[in-house]
């Protein structure tokens, strides 16, 4: 008799979803996976379209090189021959009113060398005369999570972390230091705080045991990274279903049940096993029947919205060519923007498709800012070009223009945000044949998600696999290029 083909769901079309489904197509090629998104298109965050005939993504334009989940999936997925380097330029700060150099050897925004920032000019004169205090200065006991702004204003003073830690923490997270968890966001730091009494100095040795011949930090495809979703999906051989909202989940004898649909003709879905990899809000919804002990700390995740405006410009638009790959724009500065990347400068090969246009990013809105965010698309763009004209001496119109909103995109990691993730999962642990991944428990990067999809199908596996250990056959087929 020929074993009962297994089925796992997954709720959640982007990369976390998908890359779940990569992995369990991956060890078990007779394994039937669906993937179902409420969304019109696959991928979440990663989308890529043209502005001025030039394709540039819409959500996340890179992933870290150095950590190596997101390049071994790109290459899995057959794009790692897609993947380009950064050209080798500085980023800058605006600060005081002027664009400065990052200062060489920070860590999150940490300095590590005084001479590197007195160099840089990103701190007044007061501001620099805190930072050596550190090293003289009672140990700041850290016996739990605290926030990045108490232990770094205790270590080094107001300025470092407003003008160096908080538009770092805000281009990744659009968040608040005042709210963001020190373990969770900055674990190098956190750890050195429980052990090292003078912050600088862990700083340096902490800068000291990065590689120097590691490469770029980043990476991205050529394409855009919008591509890697249908990559990825197209590499596992699952079976991906757009606008298909599930809007319920119940144990049942064999498995789960799913109904998706509207609530006149749901329709329902039954599998051995499901992964949600959906936002913490969405996640909490599903849960909230059978693990209201997940449903309720997935509730607790506050998300920020954000908005990314592309602007074209023709290159003599610019008095002088930007030299860098961009700036971050501190809260202190009381401006709209708060990140720019010149994307055709940072990435060489998109420069390639046409050298007279320059294309740049401004990121708008962080955490609390959601007003700015209700003005228009046009009055989006307005601010966006009214920052290159002040700061770069921009002059004229843009060739074209795209704004792009990501509305509740970035989960905040919250004072607690790493026991919060433990109490999740050890609820959800009890109940066989469920996991959860995403960008609400390990990290918001394209890596960290991966690692966090990578997870939660080994589970999902494990639990097949005991489930069914008569069935199991270790030396199936797998896909997915294996």
């Amino acid at each position: 008799m020929e074993p009962t083909r297994r089925h796992v769901v997954v709720v959640g079309g982007g990369i976390a979803g998908l890359a779940a489904a990569w992995h369990l197509r991956h060890e078990d090629g007779d394994m039937a996976v669906t993937v179902l998104d409420g969304a019109s298109r696959i991928g979440g965050k990663l989308h890529t379209s043209q502005v001025a005939g030039i394709p540039v993504d819409e959500g996340a334009e890179a992933m870290l090189a150095r950590r190596p989940e997101g390049k071994e999936l790109a290459r899995m997925a057959g794009v790692g021959g897609e993947l380009a380097d950064p050209a080798a330029v500085g980023a800058s700060i605006l600060s005081r009113g002027a664009l400065r150099p990052m200062p060489k050897g920070q860590v999150m925004g940490v300095p590590s060398d005084i001479t590197g920032l007195v160099r840089s000019g990103v701190l007044s004169p007061g501001g620099l005369a805190r930072v050596p205090l550190d090293q003289i200065l009672p140990a700041t006991l850290i016996t739990s999570d605290v926030s990045v702004a108490a232990y770094i204003r205790a270590r080094m003073g107001g300025e470092v972390l407003d003008r160096l830690v908080e538009p770092i923490l805000g281009g990744v997270y659009a968040g608040r230091a005042e709210m963001l968890s020190l373990d969770a966001t900055m674990p190098a730091v956190a750890t050195a705080a429980r052990t090292e009494r003078s912050l600088l100095q862990a700083a340096r040795a902490i800068a000291a045991k990065a590689p120097k011949d590691a490469g770029p930090v980043f990476t991205t495809l050529r394409g855009g990274m919008g591509g890697l979703p249908e990559a990825v999906a197209a590499a596992s051989g699952a079976e991906v279903r757009t606008g298909v909202m599930v809007r319920e989940l119940s144990r049942t004898r064999e498995g789960w049940r799913l109904v998706t649909g509207p609530a006149r003709a749901p329709e329902t879905i039954d599998a051995d096993a499901v992964i949600l990899a959906v936002p913490a809000p969405a996640a909490g919804r599903l849960l909230s029947g059978e693990v209201p002990k997940a449903a309720a700390e997935l509730a607790r995740v506050e998300y920020a919205s954000m908005a990314i405006v592309t602007l074209a410009y023709p290159r003599a638009a610019f008095p002088e060519q930007p030299s860098g790959s961009g700036y971050l724009v501190p809260p202190v500065e009381g401006r709209a923007v708060k990140a720019v990347t010149f994307s055709t400068v940072k990435w060489p090969h998109l420069a390639e498709a046409d050298p007279g246009v320059l294309v740049l990013r401004c990121s708008i809105g962080r955490l609390g800012e959601e007003a700015v965010l209700q003005r228009d698309d046009g009055e989006l763009v307005a601010l966006a070009m009214a920052e290159m004209a002040e700061v770069m001496g921009v002059r004229g119109l843009p060739l074209d223009s795209r704004v792009t909103r990501w509305g509740g995109a970035l989960p905040q990691y919250e004072v607690g945000h790493l026991d919060r993730v433990a109490r999740v999962r050890a609820a959800v642990a009890v109940q066989p044949g469920l996991a959860v991944c995403g960008a609400a428990y390990d990290g918001v990067g394209i890596p960290a998600c991966v690692a966090s999809a990578r997870t939660a199908a080994a589970a999902i596996l494990a639990h097949l696999r005991e489930r069914h250990g008569g069935e199991w056959r270790e030396d199936q087929p797998a896909a997915g290029g294996r």
